[in-house]
């Protein structure tokens, strides 16, 4: 990974590196609030997200497809909810923004990991309305999530 990119990558703080494909990281997000939250982030800078090539979004789609299936098998998330945002990007001057995709699991019931509860008290509505700010966890438990994440996810046969 160029070292350029990845001083990004931390700056903005998008996680804890799960998987590397050729275009794309893909990322345990901070806030855990939904367990097994995601952050899937192009590896070249790019601030449109209508300037992605076309075997960028080719790529991206396999990585919809087996991360959510990762998510389901490793977690039993009900759904998920999908946003490319940028707006924090915009509070610079100048701006700064990065395409990158937030990956929200959802759940309509509570879910037991490692004696923590994760519950989803908005599920059916937009998780915009949660608050309280972030819930961290324990890096130990971090590095658990992203180990049954890797271990439901197909990377080899997939890129």
């Amino acid at each position: 990974m160029e070292s350029k990119f990845f001083e990004k990558i931390k700056h903005y703080n998008y996680g804890d590196l799960i998987a590397e494909t050729e275009y794309w990281l893909i990322l345990l997000a901070p806030d855990q609030r939904n367990l097994g939250t995601c952050v899937v982030a192009l590896k070249r800078y790019e601030g449109d997200l209508a300037e992605l090539k076309d075997v960028e979004w080719q790529e991206f789609r396999k990585i919809v497809k087996n991360l959510e299936y990762a998510l389901r098998n490793a977690f039993n998330s009900t759904m998920f909810n999908w946003g490319c945002l940028m707006n924090s990007s915009y509070r610079n001057d100048p701006p700064d923004p990065h395409v990158h995709w937030h990956l929200i699991p959802r759940y309509n019931k509570r879910v037991e990991f490692e004696s923590l509860i994760f519950e989803d008290p908005y599920f059916g509505s937009s998780t915009m309305k949660a608050k309280g700010g972030i819930r961290e966890i324990a890096e130990e438990v971090r590095m658990k999530i992203i180990n049954e994440i890797r271990d439901n996810f197909e990377f080899q046969n997939s890129y």
